[in-house]
């Protein structure tokens, strides 16, 4: 499982959201040999007055968080965010200083979906990549 945040300011996250979720869906793919069909994206457009900074981020600055089951190896954790960086950059022009991500992995335990805890669930991919 991998449920996505992005925050960014309203005026530059709000027109990019489409394509913005189609690069970090396409990352997640093949950092962690994700279901194609598996897309868990919610996007959190700022008022300026809620997103504060530091002033050497610009109003293109934008935070993503991953949540995520524990099992993935540190090279597929290194992978996906090499490729959201990359991937973003190239396809919206945003700098990578411009971009901060963090991987928040739980146990599955912890995690309950359609109905059942998700250490019991029965998944369509591995979590061990």
């Amino acid at each position: 499982m991998a449920q996505v945040k992005i925050f960014g300011h309203r005026e530059q996250l709000t027109p990019i959201k489409g394509e913005l979720s189609d690069i970090i869906h396409s990352c997640v793919i093949d950092a962690f040999a994700y279901p194609p069909d598996k897309r868990f994206h919610r996007f959190f457009p700022m008022e300026r007055e809620d997103f504060i900074h530091p002033p050497d981020r610009s109003d293109h600055y934008t935070i993503i968080e991953v949540s995520m089951f524990e099992g993935r190896s540190a090279d597929a954790k290194r992978l996906l965010i090499r490729l959201l960086y990359e991937r973003i950059h190239q396809n919206l022009g945003i700098d990578p200083h411009q971009v901060e991500i963090t991987l928040i992995e739980s146990p599955m335990q912890n995690w309950g979906i359609r109905g059942a805890v998700g250490d019991e669930a029965v998944l369509s991919y591995s979590v061990d990549v």
